[in-house]
């Protein structure tokens, strides 16, 4: 068996499996950020994309923007974030699409300005979570949208039980995840790693 990563070890030391293959990873990942280690996380995602020629980070609010961020910082782009609603002070001229949420179980419209996405855009996409990769999906429509150019696909916890991430490779998209989740089971809290 291959020596657990930095994401892995803190998975087993700090998530919780609750029922219905739900994993909490709130304590640092998505409601309170660990912020030096997502800063790690960051250059991980920067390394592994480093032959990329990405001018811009596309995340998905809200839980994706801090992973995003940090990674921003080592790369040295901007990020932006599909936003899930449009307030008073959102442009009218939007790129949007519906994502499926796996966790909250509706849809989502999400929208990105056309001022902020464009043909010229070579973008990496960042997220905490990988299930079915319908919210990935929505974010490579509005790149598609847009014209631009998805370089790469960043996932912090991927759970590959459900096959989204085997499926978007198999559709050729350049996917890499931090940690890939086998399987896991409430019961006994044990969680398998892929290698």
């Amino acid at each position: 068996m291959a020596e657990l990563n930095l994401l892995q070890k803190k998975i087993l030391a700090d998530g919780v499996i609750k029922s219905g293959d739900v994993l909490k990873v709130d304590s640092f990942l998505n409601h309170q950020i660990d912020v030096p280690f997502l800063s790690e996380l960051g250059r991980q995602f920067k390394r592994l994309f480093a032959n990329r020629p990405v001018n811009k980070i596309l995340t998905i609010e809200a839980s994706g923007i801090g992973v995003a961020c940090l990674t921003a910082v080592h790369m040295g782009v901007p990020v932006l974030f599909a936003k899930k609603s449009a307030g008073s002070n959102m442009d009218a001229d939007v790129y949007a699409t519906e994502i499926k949420s796996f966790t909250h179980h509706n849809v989502n419209r999400v929208i990105v300005s056309k001022k902020y996405l464009n043909a010229a855009d070579h973008v990496l996409i960042i997220d905490d979570f990988l299930a079915n990769g319908c919210a990935i999906e929505g974010l490579m429509d509005l790149a598609g949208q847009a014209g631009a150019t998805v370089e790469g696909v960043g996932i912090c916890i991927e759970k590959g039980f459900q096959g989204g991430g085997d499926a978007l490779r198999k559709k050729g998209v350049n996917l890499k995840s931090l940690a890939i989740i086998e399987k896991m089971d409430a019961g006994t809290g044990t969680i398998v790693f892929r290698e």
